[in-house]
């Protein structure tokens, strides 16, 4: 489809104020903004806050602010999810309504006990052990939605078809923990429903969540956004760059230098500019010959 035919394109970047950007969520930015502007599209900021504890005071404000260094502005303003907590509640009760989500007593250590990690995800899936209720003498821990048989599969721009049976290798995921915080794959889901997503960019880590998040965009009767994920950014020793293993910001003092790291990151020759009003067309331009 040619990139001018789809002028309804709206993309986004959402971080956790978790810490500065690195390399590889700036590769990740990078690539969902060219991504947005190949398309003549929107493209938006929002910071994931929803995780209290983790969430690490003015790391929002030195995030805006690198990518201001960058060149790169939310087209709307700047949505936080902790201003949302209402809707997250008001969706898991209509949902409630129409779809099995129940309450979960199950430990973290009764459920690594009960199975070995998904080779796939990584993760312990969960067994349904409180399915058919709580057992006596139980309290509610968290809450989970049951999830349908088979395989979800998607057609990744970057990685071709990719297939995942949630069922068998997650099994019904927590929707709400057990610390009352609402979890990652809920609230984004809203949240790109709330912002009218239609192409989510990000780096290939988040690629095994991404078939909770279809079942979740079935569930909710709400069309699936369109998906790519781009290479991961890895430190020396073959882990992912990250905030947890202590990635270091980049220079936000080089824009240009930093961008264009991240753009040969991703695949493409570094070319010559004198300055941002020179690097943004010229990788728009070479983005949209390579994702027409």
């Amino acid at each position: 489809m040619p990139v001018s035919a789809r002028s309804a394109y709206v993309g986004r970047f959402a971080p956790s104020p978790s810490g500065p950007l690195h390399l590889g969520s700036l590769v990740a930015a990078l690539a969902s903004r060219l991504d947005a502007l190949a398309h003549g599209g929107t493209w938006l900021v929002r910071i994931e806050d929803i995780d209290a504890p983790r969430t690490v005071a003015g790391a929002d404000r030195v995030i805006l602010a690198q990518l201001a260094a960058l060149g790169m502005h939310s087209d709307r303003p700047v949505l936080y999810q902790s201003s949302r907590l209402a809707g997250y509640q008001h969706a898991l009760d209509a949902l409630a309504a129409r779809v099995p989500v129940y309450p979960c007593g199950c430990t973290r250590r009764e459920i690594a006990e009960a199975a070995p990690p998904s080779p796939i995800t990584g993760e312990r899936p969960y067994l349904g052990t409180c399915r058919q209720g709580l057992a006596p003498g139980r309290a509610p821990r968290a809450w989970r939605i049951r999830v349908p048989p088979g395989e979800i599969c998607i057609d990744d721009r970057w990685l071709g078809r990719v297939c995942q049976d949630v069922a068998r290798e997650v099994g019904d995921f927590v929707i709400r923990r057990a610390d009352g915080l609402w979890a990652y794959q809920w609230v984004v889901v809203l949240d790109d429903i709330a912002q009218g997503i239609t192409d989510i960019v990000r780096g290939a880590d988040l690629l095994t969540s991404t078939a909770r998040q279809c079942a979740l965009y079935d569930m909710l009767g709400q069309p699936r956004p369109r998906y790519m994920h781009v290479p991961l950014v890895v430190a020396p020793d073959g882990r992912k760059l990250s905030k947890q293993n202590g990635a270091p910001p980049f220079d936000a003092g080089k824009p240009l230098e930093a961008l264009m790291h991240a753009w040969e990151y991703l695949g493409f020759a570094r070319f010559e500019a004198g300055g941002l009003d020179d690097f943004w067309p010229c990788a728009t331009e070479a983005w949209a010959r390579r994702w027409r």
